[in-house]
């Protein structure tokens, strides 16, 4: 949820209101519903979460990669009305990971253990696993169009 931060008005002190975080996982999304009147959505660094607005002041955030972002709501007349931080994580609940020095490799693990490339892979596997995983998606489209 996105804590409203109102403006103050001039002279009064600066809001003391705390920033929530919305946390979402890579390659997750995550509904949030925007404040009122809210008209244009910021977000700080977009490789690492997206945005998509929907209807009914409604908001989804999709984790790209692992960190953390600002998220900014401003009225129509650019009045900020919220600041949330991103936190965007790891799936770890299905993620086998296999480290062999250096090197990490991760699968999916649900229930069966397959090849899944995550961010922090070793790069010969995640080319690999992720050139499959490419070839076979391009495949599917190619059926499709046939």
């Amino acid at each position: 949820m996105i804590l409203a931060a109102g403006a103050a008005p001039a002279g009064a002190a600066p809001p003391t209101t705390k920033i929530e975080s919305v946390v979402v996982l890579v390659d997750h999304a995550k509904v949030v519903r925007l404040p009122e009147k809210a008209q244009t959505v910021i977000i700080g660094n977009p490789a690492i979460a997206d945005v998509a607005i929907q209807k009914n002041g409604i908001m989804v955030v999709t984790g790209k990669s692992f960190g953390v972002t600002n998220l900014i709501a401003l009225d129509a007349s650019g009045t900020l009305l919220a600041e949330s931080l991103v936190r965007v994580g790891a799936d770890s609940n299905s993620v086998l990971t296999v480290q062999r020095g250096l090197e990490r490799e991760s699968y999916s693990c649900t229930p069966e253990c397959q090849p899944s490339v995550q961010l922090g892979d070793a790069p010969k596997y995640f080319g690999e696993v992720g050139s499959q995983a490419t070839t076979r998606n391009g495949n599917a489209l190619g059926a499709i169009k046939r």
